[in-house]
């Protein structure tokens, strides 16, 4: 009897060992985690100012005066951008005179002249009904919170003979413009030569919509 009860026993504790070892070979070690990606969308936003125009002082302007006119863009965004700035110069059938009083004979005038500062390059000019525009560059990126140069602080009306636009109101529209700086200018050559390429695609991105450039 001793010798059976003892034959069981080790058959019982047999029988746990092959049910842990099989257990032990389902048991898989197995562990999860994530990650969330979060992404920001970037957001590119200008602000054309001009801090020292007062429209209320130039509302009788004589031949050859100067006046205050300052443009120049804030990044209010939170990209880098390339910046331009866009100026239309009306034109008419005028005679003018030069510095000595002598008549210079009728002929298409632009009626306000500048002088641009050097942080700006300009891209291209043209003919847009009256007016005549002229597109310029920023030679430096544009970064979150900084301002450019003012493109010029003066203009100056030209030197009409009177009695031929007397009265007349004329503008000198400036629109601003703005594209991110990654993806857009290329990585080759001078800031200047990325800003010209990253142009032509606003260009094309923008044609037929409000923020498309003065054709």
């Amino acid at each position: 009897m001793k010798v059976k009860k003892t034959w069981i026993k080790t058959a019982a504790v047999c029988s746990l060992v092959g049910a842990l070892a099989a257990g032990g070979t389902m048991a898989y070690l197995t562990d999860y985690d994530k990650a969330e990606n979060l992404f920001t969308v970037g957001k590119v936003d200008i602000e054309l100012q001009e801090p020292g125009w007062k429209p209320e002082d130039h509302t009788k302007i004589e031949p050859s005066e100067q006046m205050k006119k300052d443009p120049q863009i804030k990044n209010t965004g939170i990209n880098d951008s390339f910046v331009y700035l866009e100026v239309s110069i009306p034109t008419a059938d005028v005679i003018t005179a030069d510095a000595q009083g002598n008549r210079i004979e009728k002929k298409n005038t632009e009626l306000f002249t500048f002088t641009k500062k050097n942080d700006w390059t300009q891209l291209e000019a043209k003919t847009s009904g009256i007016n005549r525009v002229y597109t310029f560059a920023y030679n430096k990126i544009l970064k979150p919170g900084q301002t450019t140069t003012t493109l010029f602080d003066w203009v100056t009306f030209a030197n009409v003979v009177e009695g031929q636009i007397d009265t007349r109101q004329f503008s000198i529209p400036v629109r601003a413009y703005a594209i991110q700086t990654v993806n857009t200018g290329g990585d080759e050559g001078t800031v200047v030569q990325q800003a010209a390429a990253a142009y032509q695609k606003y260009l094309n991105q923008n044609q037929g919509q409000p923020g498309g450039v003065t054709k």
